[in-house]
């Protein structure tokens, strides 16, 4: 239902965009300059998703790949015999089918989840984090993890994606025919101008956009700790999160690309805060135990 009603509001808010600015007359020049705004529009839509959803379907073999996880076909200790047993009670715990379960090698404390769906997922801890945490953290990592595959986080991240790159692309081709046409005043097609500004355009719309994104990532990071207190019990779900506080000065083994699926990472104030893929650790814990008070 949630992704039924965002697909709604972002069908809604293409419309009205398409309404207003047809309102405006732009629709009018804009054909008039050889830009017809509603081929533009689905153009834009259809890369924008296309883009996102290729990426959510590749999402598991990516990250596989990129931390070099090996996949538990068969437990062959007992470390990797519980982490197994607890994965899948947590999973039935919460509704879902038991994801794929990894361990990456790091020496950072660090767990992610990823996939196209809910049911078909994938959950990794990595090698520092099996070594150092005591099972009632590692618990409550793992519910965390398994909040975020329950609440189709990574389905929502990458809706929320597709239609910032529809806005990106759009507006981008918008700015790069104006300068083509009304600056450059280039009358036969469009020219290296519209190229050239338009791409810069998407790189600097693409920017601003992505704080968004960023946002919505470190608004899920609360309501996965949630999930791994209700799972795990609010104790250790804020002891796992200490002990992560403590560990901040170890080097950050985690690929760039994997960042926002991991829970360990956070910016505190300034610009560098709106690109964060994490909220702050103390800012988690004081909400978790706000929650338990």
């Amino acid at each position: 239902m949630r992704i039924l009603l965002f697909l709604a509001t972002n069908l809604a808010v293409i419309v009205l965009a398409s309404i207003t600015l047809r309102l405006l007359g732009f629709d009018s020049y804009f054909e008039g300059q050889g830009l017809n705004f509603t081929a533009l529009l689905i153009f834009a839509a259809i890369i924008g998703f296309g883009g996102s959803f290729v990426s959510l379907f590749l999402s598991k073999w990516m990250a596989k790949r990129a931390t070099r996880c090996h996949i538990i076909e068969q437990p062959s200790s007992p470390a990797e015999q519980w982490l197994v047993e607890t994965v899948q009670q947590l999973s039935r715990e919460a509704g879902i089918r038991t994801p794929e379960i990894g361990i990456f090698p790091a020496n950072q404390s660090n767990a992610f989840a990823t996939g196209w769906n809910k049911n078909d997922a994938l959950v990794a801890v990595s090698q520092g984090m099996l070594q150092r945490f005591n099972k009632d953290e590692i618990r409550a990592v793992l519910g965390h993890e398994i909040g975020h595959v329950a609440n189709g986080d990574m389905v929502t991240l990458s809706l929320i994606q597709g239609v910032i790159n529809t806005f990106v692309i759009f507006f981008a081709r918008v700015v790069g025919h104006f300068v083509d046409k009304v600056i450059l005043k280039n009358d036969s097609g469009h020219g290296l101008g519209f190229i050239m500004v338009t791409i810069v355009a998407e790189i600097i719309l693409g920017i601003l956009a992505s704080t968004i994104v960023f946002w919505f990532s470190r608004r899920r990071e609360y309501r996965a700790d949630e999930a791994g207190a209700s799972l795990a019990g609010t104790g250790a779900m804020v002891s796992a999160l200490q002990r992560l506080q403590r560990e901040t000065a170890l080097p950050d083994e985690m690929p760039d690309s994997m960042q926002a699926f991991g829970i360990t990472k956070g910016q505190r104030g300034g610009l560098k805060a709106l690109f964060a893929s994490h909220p702050p650790l103390e800012d988690r814990i004081a909400a978790l135990q706000a929650r338990q008070g």
